[in-house]
């Protein structure tokens, strides 16, 4: 009968102490991200990818199923505009949380020629709907001529263009099943030099307005690029949303107020009882207290059980 006995005292007092930890913390680990990071490596050196880099090693390029030449070519304009998606913690992603949702970034008429232009459409998961879902290394710095080495971005390129035509893009869209799940962080407009991949995605976006909303090409600067950066939010902060928060903000100094009138008013209460009120009310918000003593008694029972 000891041996019995001696066999449940230990799981006793296991749950003990993990219930016990509970009740002192009562804390319970974060929630990750929403979406955990795409992890693509960018194409090297032998690699089918794998196109070009400047000898100076001020750029690196990846072919890109986006890629389209215009016929007649008409000059050495080159354009680049993509899509970076970030989850709540920065990091890129390919939308798998929001299917059914479409990033639209209405462009000019100097690329209708192109057949997704006008406007161009980015459709989410990547993964679902495109062979590469990332294609460029737009952000990071490492020993690499550009970026981290990691892909992060949806890019759509654009060649050929006179090199004194005008680029424009309008402001991006989001729309379909997520759209309220995904916020437009700004954009990144880099025209007539290399691309600087050394930026924070979040921090280095501007608004539409400050990003310039296009640029025209000029013979010793034929090159410019966009990213448009979205982040992720949480289910939860996506259904209050920031007026839900504000208003929230607002009904909670509403209630303090309306709670601080009528603690003025019961200002003659008696200071004893309240003291005694406040002790209870101490002793009754210790998390996982009520547990602890249930788990004691059924333990008290499991021992009482095993002595028969």
């Amino acid at each position: 009968m000891r041996k019995s006995v001696e066999g449940v005292l230990p799981v006793v007092v296991g749950l003990l102490v993990v219930v016990s930890a509970i009740s002192a913390t009562g804390v319970v680990a974060e929630p990750g991200v929403s979406e955990e990071a795409y992890v693509q490596a960018a194409p090297e050196k032998g690699d089918a990818y794998f196109e070009a880099q400047a000898s100076d090693g001020s750029w690196i390029s990846y072919k890109n199923p986006r890629d389209e030449y215009r016929s007649p070519y008409l000059g050495d304009g080159s354009t680049k505009m993509c899509v970076v998606l970030l989850n709540e913690e920065g990091e890129p992603i390919v939308g798998e949380t929001v299917p059914n949702t479409t990033i639209t970034i209405p462009t000019g008429d100097t690329l209708n020629w192109h057949s997704s232009a006008g406007p161009i459409t980015v459709e989410l998961p990547l993964t679902e709907h495109y062979d590469r879902p990332l294609d460029a290394d737009q952000f990071g710095t490492s020993d690499l001529p550009q970026g981290d080495g990691y892909l992060d971005s949806h890019c759509y390129e654009f060649h050929g263009n006179p090199e004194d035509a005008t680029v424009e893009y309008g402001e991006a869209e989001v729309d379909g099943e997520h759209a309220d799940r995904l916020e437009v962080v700004g954009y990144i407009q880099h025209a007539h030099s290399a691309w600087n991949s050394d930026i924070d995605p979040i921090a280095d976006a501007e608004s539409y307005e400050e990003a310039g909303g296009g640029w025209t090409f000029r013979p010793d600067g034929s090159h410019g690029q966009v990213v448009v950066v979205l982040q992720l939010d949480s289910p939860e902060t996506a259904s209050n949303g920031s007026d839900g928060d504000a208003s929230g903000e607002a009904d909670a100094d509403t209630a303090g107020a309306t709670d601080g009138a009528a603690n003025e008013s019961d200002g003659n209460a008696d200071d004893e009882a309240n003291a005694e009120a406040g002790a209870e009310h101490e002793v009754d918000e210790q998390p996982g207290f009520g547990v602890l003593v249930t788990v004691f008694a059924l333990s008290l029972g499991v021992l009482a059980r095993t002595r028969r």
